[in-house]
């Protein structure tokens, strides 16, 4: 961890592979982050594959006023590394999220779904199971402890 004035950033476990480019895949490390303040808590699960991971997160640092949860460039082949939309709310809930932002869709194309299946999904998931989340446009900003976007501007 590495504290900074009033910042304590964790790195904590996910599930995917490491390195870039033509060097060894095992010569870097993918983490999930945890970032407390001393009157928030913010989550960003990196990329990863859903597992029991979230939920020892959840336990040790949680609840979370915020989590950023992956959501999107998903396929079955992928399943270890990139979670499904209703994977990405489940992982929103084992981190005890207050709110989750699914991010990591409608940027690019790197799977064979819609640029807005992600966030359609993961919407219907969220409402399903009662766990709330907000939904910025790319780049609109988000503030704690203000009304967070929930307009469903994809659509």
């Amino acid at each position: 961890s590495a504290h900074l004035p009033g910042l304590t950033l964790r790195c904590t476990p996910s599930r995917h592979f490491s390195g870039r480019g033509l060097g060894n895949r095992n010569s870097t490390l993918w983490c999930s982050w945890v970032m407390q303040a001393h009157a928030k808590r913010v989550f960003y699960t990196g990329d990863g594959g859903y597992g029991p991971h979230f939920a020892a997160i959840g336990r040790q640092f949680g609840p979370f006023d915020l989590a950023l949860v992956e959501c999107g460039q998903y396929n079955e082949s992928w399943a270890e590394i990139h979670m499904r939309p209703e994977q990405s709310v489940q992982a929103a809930r084992d981190v005890r999220a207050r709110v989750m932002m699914p991010v990591h869709w409608g940027a690019f194309t790197e799977a064979l779904h819609a640029w807005n299946d992600p966030v359609k999904r993961a919407t219907a998931e969220a409402a399903r199971l009662g766990q709330p989340i907000t939904t910025p446009r790319l780049g609109e900003p988000v503030t704690l402890g203000t009304a967070l976007p929930m307009e469903r501007w994809w659509e």
